[in-house]
Formats: structure tokens, sequence, C-alpha cells
């Protein structure tokens, strides 16, 4: 494992939320939406808008020199704006991303389990995401206890029961 640590999240990283949240959309080398179209796009703008709001928490990886390499948070959403992992007002939604350099490195799985920690300390029974099936975190979400409660064509929503 790389050496990194784990603090957490704070308005400051509002922009590097952002930068997580394009790679995140851009996970596939074909599609390259830029940012601005990103935080133009009320259905993706969302995850990031006004960070942080009351109940939003998350955490950022660092590297030895304190740089920012990877980023997990979660937001409430609600009915009347769902994400795409929506499953209920009451379940706040997941979004991870990492440096493109610092992948596979264990960066991703410590912060999953980092933030699902964060959530269970805040009394939060489950946490929800979404992913294209296709994409490599898919598995890494599976291996940590998330479980598929609604597929699309290319995409399935899950959650994590992770108990208060």
């Amino acid at each position: 494992m790389t050496d990194f640590g784990i603090r957490a999240a704070t308005q400051a990283d509002y922009d590097f939320l952002v930068d997580r949240l394009v790679e995140a959309v851009n996970w596939l080398p074909e599609r390259n939406w830029s940012r601005e179209q990103i935080m133009a796009d009320p259905e993706l703008a969302h995850y990031v808008a006004g960070w942080p709001r009351p109940n939003d928490f998350g955490l950022v990886a660092v590297d030895p020199a304190d740089r920012p390499v990877g980023a997990a948070w979660c937001r409430y959403l609600t009915a009347a704006d769902p994400g795409y992992g929506y499953v209920g007002d009451d379940v706040p939604e997941l979004t991870i991303g990492v440096v493109g350099t610092w992948r596979g490195r264990g960066v991703g799985r410590a912060l999953l389990r980092a933030v699902l920690d964060a959530a269970r300390e805040r009394g939060i029974p489950t946490v929800s995401l979404s992913v294209e099936r296709a994409n490599f975190a898919a598995r890494l979400y599976a291996a940590e206890g998330f479980r598929t409660v609604e597929s699309f064509e290319d995409a399935d929503t899950m959650v994590a029961e992770i108990g208060a």
C-alpha cells in the first residue's frame, strides 16, 4: 500500500471534489465531458453544488506532502432532486473518485471503508451509490458489501447496509 493519509473534507476541498466528480463521470476513456458541462447539468452538479451542506460529510486522501489524491463524500438528495443512486430521502448517496495516478494503490478501498465508518458513526444505517456495470469500481463496491437494488440499461443502484 502506498503511503497516504485520510482527513475530513472541508469547504476548502470544493474544487477537488468537483474534479473527482468530473473523473467519476468520465471514467470511460471515450467520455470526455468538461467540468463546465458537468457543473451545468443539474443531475450531476447536485453532487457537489454548495458543498458542504449541513448533512454532508466526506473524506479526502492525501499524499505525504498533504496533496489531495482522492475523495469520498455522502450527500442527501431528495425525491424532488434525486441522484442516480437515489433510494430514499433518508439514505445518503456516495460519490468517490481517485486521482488517476493513485488508482490501484488502495486509496479507493481505504476511502470507501472510512466513509462507511463515518456514516456508521453518524447513525446512518444505509448508504447508496450508482455505478455503471462496466466500471471497475463496481467490483470494489460488491467486494465491500454493496448489493444491487435496482438495475438500469448500463448501471446499477447499490446499497450498503452498514448498521448504526
